[in-house]
């Protein structure tokens, strides 16, 4: 299983050409075999995201959101990975979302597919881009 950051979901099924190789060879072979993933925090952020026109939707944006979920596993907020975000620097990673995002990622012990450097640079998480 690989969790998608949320601007590499919209990405994977919108702008493919802004992958990387390797996120995209990662996102190939882990459709194929039925295992990508989101943090349900990233719902949150879509959401957000599509109220302030930053995503265009055709449609519903309940009905733009679902069909950037099809075949996505959503994996849901935990107490425990909430917890675990007071153990990030703050400085390091400011935005509670990307640090809900990254906790997931931890507590599931899967890599992140992101293109946030900040997240690219923190040694306490496994990434892909």
């Amino acid at each position: 299983m690989i969790l998608l950051d949320t601007h590499v979901l919209v990405w994977s099924q919108r702008e493919p050409r802004k992958l990387s190789r390797l996120a995209e060879a990662a996102i190939r072979r882990a459709r194929a075999s039925r295992s990508l993933a989101v943090s349900v925090i990233t719902v949150v952020e879509l959401a957000s995201l599509m109220n302030r026109g930053r995503i265009r939707t055709a449609g519903t944006m309940e009905g733009a959101i679902r069909q950037l979920l099809e075949e996505v596993e959503v994996l849901p907020l935990s107490l425990e990975a909430a917890i675990n975000t007071s153990h990030f620097p703050i400085d390091s990673l400011p935005d509670p979302m990307d640090r809900m995002i990254v906790a997931t990622a931890q507590l599931h012990e899967v890599p992140l597919v992101t293109a946030d450097e900040r997240i690219i640079n923190c040694a306490w998480i496994r990434t892909i881009w």
